[in-house]
């Protein structure tokens, strides 16, 4: 069992740069694939980014490539996700994942999700 609890969200600007986390506790962080997610209102949940459990290969969502980047600490259970150059679009209930995907871009593949946190840009 996992439990996942995101922090990190808030209001900000178009421009500004936001940094997640996603505290991981239970047992055997370093062997899951760790991923986030995003849902803005009305919208489908839509894959962000992930990491492999070794952490060698990284995964991006094609509208965040070179503004967003996923990590871990893997001495602190924690991924985190830095966000710069926010656009508005970004708005949305950001949601960390934890699972053992063989496609990582696939929402279902992933047994243990957060409550999400909140992360809103204004224009």
């Amino acid at each position: 069992q996992v439990q996942l609890v995101e922090s990190g969200g808030g209001l900000v600007q178009a421009g500004d740069s936001l940094r997640l986390s996603c505290a991981a506790s239970g047992r055997a962080f370093d062997t899951y694939t760790m991923a986030w997610f995003r849902q803005a209102p009305g919208m489908e949940r839509e894959f962000v980014a992930a990491l492999r459990s070794s952490g060698a290969s990284t995964y991006y969502a094609d509208f965040v490539k070179g503004r967003f980047t996923i990590s871990k600490d893997s001495a602190k259970s924690t991924v985190y996700l830095q966000m710069n150059s926010l656009k508005s679009e970004d708005t949305a209930i950001y949601y960390c994942a934890a699972g053992l995907p063989f496609e990582v871009r696939n929402g279902a593949s992933y047994r243990y999700w957060g409550q999400g946190t909140q992360v809103t840009v204004s224009s």
